[in-house]
């Protein structure tokens, strides 16, 4: 099977227009560290070779990334000028056991975001401009370098979360934010996950800018662990901590730890890494993290984004749709065995008009139906 790895986007272009002439079905690839979604029969097409930060302006908050550069580049090249990504991008490696380095174009299709959501939004908050091959080969652009500039329909927006069903990016546009100084993590020890939800609901409506809490019933330490996160300069920090300490003394006095803390291992579930099981990604209103928790009583779960997000490590013959049936959200299966995918379906099955309208957009922009083909095909559409 022949493979591709473009090395411009004149290139990329040339090899979708052929693809979708000859009906040929493409499978885009870009770090190879996610795994989301189903299988793809079709001819490798990387974008390894679409690297490089394109443009940087410190003091404008903005960078344009080709879609091909590793994650770690980027990341790099902000904190030598003291910035960063807002939303804090979740890295799948640890559940995946994946070798390759994530990129900027993997990251931006599946929406990756992290604990940081619930403060600075997600992947595709930040994402203010795109570039990208459609699956006629036509070379597409939206958006800009500020906000304002988006008109008509926001195709950046649309691109991000299509795991590359619409097109296949080469170049992504985003705003930044400045660095951190000062971190401070509030931890409360042995609570139910009814008062870890009420304290993390608490504690986001508050006037302190928290920009991280979570709820981890086992492994960390001996028991339960509630964390809630302070970032920015070192004195607002401090003074915020203390005044979020009093606020939410009900709940018993935190220990305070400086730094990082665990905010990486809750980021990327790596507390399942290597376990037998399938691991699920559970989207929720925060308060229903509570009824999550009696509808899975035989799973092990992680809250994050106030208990808006729920990790979920469950046998693989446990249909965690169903057991969530009634309450509003939806489940993705991160990671499980090909036969598990197959049974249940990496995404949930959408709505008629929803399934409708997906379709529609998938018609317009890949009418040949070349880019990813089933890799976001739900049980229903099987």
């Amino acid at each position: 099977m022949t493979s591709h790895s473009p090395a411009s986007e004149t290139e990329l272009a040339e090899i979708v227009r052929d693809a979708a002439a000859a009906r040929r079905a493409l499978a885009i690839r870009g770090g190879g560290t996610r795994g989301l979604g189903g299988a793809v029969a079709g001819e490798p097409l990387s974008t390894a070779g679409l690297t490089g930060i394109a443009l940087y302006e410190p003091g404008a908050l903005t960078m344009v990334v080709r879609a091909g550069t590793p994650l770690a580049e980027v990341e790099a090249a902000l904190a030598a000028e003291g910035q960063r990504l807002p939303f804090e991008p979740w890295d799948a490696r640890p559940l995946t056991g994946a070798n390759g380095a994530p990129t900027v174009g993997g990251m931006a299709a599946t929406n990756a975001s992290g604990p940081r959501r619930i403060q600075a939004g997600a992947c595709r908050d930040a994402m203010i401009g795109v570039r990208f091959v459609d699956g006629t080969g036509a070379i597409v652009k939206n958006g800009g370098r500020v906000m304002k500039n988006v008109t008509g329909l926001d195709l950046v927006k649309l691109m991000a979360g299509s795991h590359g069903t619409l097109g296949v990016l080469t170049e992504v546009a985003f705003k930044l934010l400045p660095g951190v100084e000062a971190t401070a993590t509030l931890v409360w020890g042995g609570l139910e996950v009814a008062a870890a939800v009420e304290l993390m609901t608490a504690a986001t409506g508050s006037p302190f800018d928290v920009s991280g809490a979570a709820h981890v019933p086992a492994g960390l330490g001996d028991g339960p662990a509630t964390m809630v996160r302070l970032e920015g300069l070192e004195g607002s920090v401090a003074h915020r901590a203390r005044g979020l300490a009093r606020a939410l003394d009900r709940f018993g006095m935190p220990r305070v730890v400086e730094g990082p803390g665990d905010w990486a291992w809750l980021r990327d579930a790596a507390g399942f890494a290597g376990r037998a099981g399938a691991v699920w990604r559970v989207s929720v209103r925060p308060t229903d993290g509570v009824r999550v928790a009696a509808a899975l009583p035989g799973a092990e779960l992680l809250f994050d984004w106030a208990g808006g997000l729920v990790w979920a490590l469950a046998p693989e013959e446990t249909d965690v749709r169903a057991a969530l049936a009634g309450i509003p959200g939806h489940a993705t299966l991160v990671r499980a065995s090909p036969a598990a995918r197959a049974r249940w379906g990496v995404f949930p099955p959408e709505p008629a008009p929803v399934a409708a309208l997906s379709a529609g957009l998938r018609a317009r922009f890949d009418p040949a139906g070349i880019l990813n083909p089933d890799r976001m095909t739900s049980p229903a559409e099987t």
